[in-house]
């Protein structure tokens, strides 16, 4: 059994992780801000006895000991990531710097999730691996696609 770190453990990816990682036997420790997380995604997982729910914001660095962790941790809806793009940004970059402290500090293996979105609106299809993508760094999708590309 591994005691697995999942951010944004509340949305919906991150709840659906959290499942299957319970389900393979695992201890998770699902942390989430719940500024777009929802307690009703994890409701069902609550009362299992090898998951535990932390709030806490991956801007600011986290102490626990964990065998891995899976950040996910990051608005990635428009309506969401826009509302406040400077956090946004922060979520990914200092989330990233912070999780990869951890892991560091812990010896965790890390899974740093990440969207197509940080290749922009590619002029070519399909994309080869080579490609760099064509992104607008003034964008209104700018706080979300270049926070993740940081965190890449």
């Amino acid at each position: 059994m591994k005691r697995i770190l999942v951010t944004g453990g509340a949305g919906f990816l991150g709840s659906h992780l959290c499942e299957r990682l319970l389900n393979d036997g695992h201890e998770v420790l699902c942390v989430d801000n719940f500024y777009t997380g929802r307690r009703s995604n994890i409701v069902n997982l609550i009362p299992k006895p090898f998951f535990e729910v932390l709030r806490h914001d991956v801007c600011f660095p986290l102490y626990v000991e964990v065998d891995e962790i899976y950040n996910l941790a990051c608005p990635a809806s428009p309506v969401h990531y826009q509302f406040d793009p400077v956090q946004t940004t922060k979520t990914s970059v200092h989330g990233a710097i912070n999780m990869l402290g951890l892991a560091k500090r812990v010896k965790a293996k890390i899974f740093q999730a990440s969207t197509s979105e940080v290749y922009g609106d590619p002029q070519i299809h399909p994309q080869p691996e080579s490609y760099w993508g064509n992104v607008n760094p003034v964008g209104y999708r700018s706080c979300y696609d270049e926070g993740k590309r940081c965190a890449l």
